[in-house]
């Protein structure tokens, strides 16, 4: 297994775990502390990008070498993160305008589609490097 294949899964693993912290500070009302949270789940995120180009430039890509019998869940799991996956950047980037502009509705409103979406793209992200690499 490339590091950087096991070094991208453990960037999403944090962005994940940054992402819910991030989620139930806000949820407690410590702003700041979820300020903190986002601003490095999206800092993760992009390493993770950075590390991902660079390993597909280096390495292509993998088949899917594993079960038969678990090809087309492989393959749906793929198909929804790589196209959720390219709204994140966009999304993320206008979640940070719209705090940094003190759009707090807007911001709110725009974080309850986002952070499931980011979630849900981390923790693929995950499972899909385990499909890949351990299965």
């Amino acid at each position: 297994i490339h590091p950087l294949a096991t070094a991208n899964a453990v960037l999403n693993s944090i962005a994940a775990i940054l992402l819910v912290a991030g989620w139930v500070s806000i949820c407690r009302g410590a702003k700041n502390v979820h300020r903190n949270f986002m601003v490095a789940a999206f800092a993760t995120s992009a390493i993770f990008l950075v590390s991902y180009l660079v390993y597909h430039w280096l390495e292509g890509s993998r088949k899917y070498a594993g079960p038969e019998s678990l090809r087309m869940v492989y393959y749906a799991i793929l198909l929804t993160h790589v196209v959720l996956a390219a709204a994140v950047p966009i999304m993320a980037l206008r979640m940070f305008f719209l705090a940094w502009r003190g759009r707090w509705e807007a911001h709110r409103w725009l974080g309850r589609i986002t952070l499931p979406i980011w979630l849900y793209v981390s923790v693929t992200g995950v499972v899909i490097y385990f499909m890949l690499y351990w299965l």
